[in-house]
């Protein structure tokens, strides 16, 4: 009898995929129970009717045929324009490349840089999908772990320590799960190992809107990095369309050729009525991106107002993101077990630190995409929760 392909059957590596608390909860929404949901990050506003709106016209107006494979051009323009401006670094359309969301951008990025077998590495703690994206572009999948010790700063000597036999490095800031922002300092050791190792860096920046303290810098824009980097962006999160599937890749434009040669192959590209609705959003400037990431930096601050007032959890610096990532080692618990309890008892569901990796056990991710009175009562429920365990 045929078989299912090793690349495909392995995608977990015979292990958990990390959303078993997520799924838990669904099935006890579907149940009837109510639960309040921490977990996905997955904005409590929808996309701004004035986004809908541009992509009624678009696809009214006719724009529902086969779109260009790379984007259409003004999009990539926009796209250009947007990283020029921001980093600085001198972007066109022939270093861009729209695709089907940051997902899609991840698996392109990597089966152009990552021969069959090669290993890839990625920073632990990690976005849930990342090593199952490696595995399935046929690389081997190394995690690096970056320490709560450290602000979960990856640090350079453990990423040359596993290099060896790595064609490139994923990292990702503003970080899924921690809300950390890597500074210019850990960005710049990251940078001098690439090129020590000959590697190929995978940025994925999709939090780049959402900076609540710091600044944000696209290892792009650092010396001699532009040739050896691919960034991830999306409009998922910067514009809440999620839903729509359009992100890009920037990068140097032999390797976005090579891309949007593997679409043709593959997606075929985005529709373009989503991509027209897209190019709406990118030309409302900052303003709209200010309007949908404001909810997550009010509830950012009523996060460290409400951990202030007890001493049992300690919450790990959000610079950036809808996250907030909470050590409660404390209470003597795993992550897993912590936030099943949690789930049972009181009905809240959080996401497990071992979800994302080794690195973060003991610690569970919370997303701030709840109302901010409904937000207020679940983190104050949470943490008298872990206070009586700590009894």
């Amino acid at each position: 009898m045929p078989v299912v392909s090793p690349t495909l059957s392995n995608l977990t590596g015979g292990g958990s995929d990390g959303w078993e608390v997520f799924m838990r909860a669904r099935q006890m929404i579907a149940a009837g129970t109510p639960v309040l949901e921490l977990t996905i990050g997955e904005h409590d506003i929808r996309t701004d009717p004035s986004i809908l709106a541009a992509m009624d016209k678009a696809a009214r107006g006719g724009h529902t045929g086969y779109a260009m494979v790379p984007g259409i051009v003004k999009l990539r323009e926009a796209v250009a324009r947007r990283v020029t401006e921001r980093t600085g670094v001198p972007t066109s359309v022939e270093n861009v490349m729209i695709t089907p969301g940051g997902q899609a951008a991840l698996f392109a990025s990597h089966l152009a840089t990552c021969p069959h077998g090669s290993k890839a590495l990625y920073i632990d703690p990690y976005y849930a999908t990342y090593p199952g994206t490696l595995r399935g572009v046929g690389a081997v999948a190394a995690p690096v772990p970056a320490h709560a010790e450290n602000g979960f700063q990856p640090r350079a000597s453990d990423i040359d320590a596993a290099a060896t036999g790595a064609s490139s490095l994923l990292i990702n800031s503003p970080n899924n799960p921690t809300g950390v922002i890597y500074t210019r300092e850990t960005l710049e050791d990251i940078a001098e190992v690439c090129k020590k190792r000959d590697l190929w860096l995978i940025s994925d920046e999709v939090y780049d809107t959402q900076i609540w303290q710091g600044e944000h810098i696209s290892p792009r824009s650092l010396p001699d990095m532009a040739e050896r980097t691919l960034v991830i962006g999306s409009m998922s999160k910067s514009h809440a369309m999620t839903g729509s599937r359009v992100g890009w890749i920037v990068g140097p434009a032999n390797i976005i050729a090579h891309i949007s040669n593997l679409a043709t192959h593959t997606t075929y590209g985005v529709a373009g009525f989503i991509q027209d609705a897209a190019l709406f959003a990118l030309e409302q400037g900052t303003a709209l991106e200010d309007k949908v990431g404001a909810p997550f930096a009010r509830r950012r601050e009523l996060t460290v107002a409400i951990l202030n007032k007890q001493n049992h959890i300690r919450m790990i610096p959000a610079d950036g993101a809808m996250y907030v990532m909470l050590d409660i080692r404390e209470t003597g618990l795993s992550g897993e077990d912590f936030a099943n309890q949690l789930l049972d008892t009181h009905h809240i569901a959080v996401m497990p630190g071992e979800s994302f990796g080794a690195a973060a056990a003991g610690h569970i991710r919370v997303a701030m995409t709840i109302a901010d009175d409904a937000y207020v009562e679940a983190l104050q429920t949470l943490c008298d929760f872990a206070a009586e365990l700590c009894e």
